[in-house]
């Protein structure tokens, strides 16, 4: 089976992230079932496991910068991809390769019947990275849950250390106590043995995740913190505390104050993982190298053109006060934005400080769950200030080259919403260069 074939036979099975991440069944017993006639690979190597409402992907690549500098040999898998399906199986920072998916895809495509279930798309490839890990013989599996934690395809393995970053708004109706909700399903990913690094604090929320039933837990302020915060020349400037170490000004090659958050985080989780704290000099180097596609990378100067996947209300608050905070920008700041529902689109736009930007151009990416144009547009407008100019150009590439058409140097384009609207725009860029 070529890699085409492949991607055949998975987009023949169902997508969740295609129909609004619903669950169905709630139930890991299809994943467990395939997963026994693959051999459990998941069991073969030790996992750092991570959920959050926020910050996980870039948590995660962070503890697998900091482990993989420690001479380990390193498995991470996370999701959505930007613009290949690849990048979400990577060793050592590599994502695979065409033929070794393919292969993978293949396998479980031939175990499929075996197992007696028809597994969702999410399902198929988390099965193919844990036989990726186990193939390759992985120190350890840096494993990204895809949707809230226990029934999460990913959580038929058993945590080393287990990961929260943060409970925020998204992956939820908003009814009744929500957070609450939330924060038990991202809960069922700690496993009796494991050390839990728990970023989230709200007194709301913390204590589900203490009573949940690790072995010991880290929590952020009282056992680790980011210190000390501040902008840097192409990043960030920070300190900070784990339980074993101090850590005075360490580059953090991203920009934004939530990566200097997100970094504690992954220090503690890589310290816990060891058992001791990184060597010093390896974690200047892994965090002054990390970088992060699509996390407000910054692509071009003169105008300068930032990409951030800003999802939710959180993530959005997040991107705006980076956009602000970190950039000196002379001239109008220029938003290209698209959406996937069921999002709160008009909050995340407010998040975002739409109303206040020189211009919006609003997208649609290639998605079913995509919010049509005109729609994204129309919430542009809600909110304090003076509106901005808005416009609908649907395609996302031709948003990027209205922006662009639009921008001189001294402006600055932004261009944010789902992922899909990033990766896209990324792949426009490149196209263009």
């Amino acid at each position: 089976m070529d890699l085409p074939a492949a991607l055949v036979y998975l987009d023949a099975h169902v997508n969740l992230e295609a129909t609004a991440g619903r669950v169905h069944g709630l139930s890991l017993e299809r994943m467990r079932r395939l997963a026994t006639v693959l051999g459990d690979p998941q069991h073969a190597y030790p996992v750092v496991h991570l959920t959050g409402t926020n910050g996980k992907g870039s948590t995660a690549e962070m503890v697998s910068a900091l482990l993989a500098g420690s001479g380990l040999t390193v498995g991470t898998y996370s999701s959505p991809h930007l613009q290949r399906i690849n990048e979400r199986v990577a060793r050592n920072g590599e994502a695979v390769d065409d033929d070794t998916l393919a292969t993978l895809l293949g396998d479980v495509a031939a175990v499929e019947g075996v197992a007696g279930v028809v597994p969702s798309y999410f399902e198929i490839l988390t099965a193919a990275a844990f036989r990726y890990f186990a193939d390759v013989a992985v120190d350890v599996a840096v494993v990204e849950v895809g949707l809230l934690g226990r029934y999460d395809a990913t959580n038929v393995a058993d945590a080393a250390v287990a990961v929260v970053t943060n409970v925020g708004r998204d992956h939820s109706d908003f009814h009744g106590d929500w957070r609450a909700a939330v924060a038990r399903e991202k809960a069922g990913i700690v496993k009796a043995n494991s050390t839990l690094v728990l970023g989230e604090t709200a007194p709301d929320v913390a204590p589900i995740f203490r009573t949940a039933g690790a072995a010991q837990v880290w929590e952020r302020l009282a056992d680790f913190a980011c210190e000390t915060n501040a902008v840097a020349i192409g990043g960030r400037l920070v300190d900070v505390r784990t339980p074993g170490a101090d850590l005075e000004d360490v580059f953090l090659a991203l920009h934004g104050a939530h990566q200097g958050e997100n970094a504690a985080v992954a220090l503690a989780a890589a310290e816990a993982f060891f058992g001791r704290p990184v060597d010093s000099d390896v974690a200047r180097a892994a965090l002054a190298e990390v970088s992060l596609p699509g996390r407000f990378e910054v692509v071009r100067r003169s105008p300068l053109v930032v990409l951030d996947g800003a999802h939710n209300p959180d993530g959005a608050a997040a991107a705006a006060s980076t956009f602000e905070n970190d950039f000196v920008v002379a001239g109008r700041r220029i938003l290209v934005v698209g959406m996937l529902g069921p999002r709160p689109v008009a909050d995340v736009l407010a998040a975002l400080g739409a109303a206040r930007a020189d211009v919006v151009i609003a997208c649609a990416p290639v998605s079913p769950r995509a919010v049509p144009a005109h729609e994204v547009a129309a919430a542009a407008t809600v909110g304090d200030g003076e509106a901005p100019v808005v416009e609908v150009v649907a395609d996302v590439g031709r948003a990027v080259d209205r922006a662009l058409a639009l921008a001189d140097v001294n402006d600055a384009v932004l261009v944010t919403g789902s992922l899909y609207v990033v990766g896209a725009a990324r792949t426009h860029l490149r196209g263009r260069r």
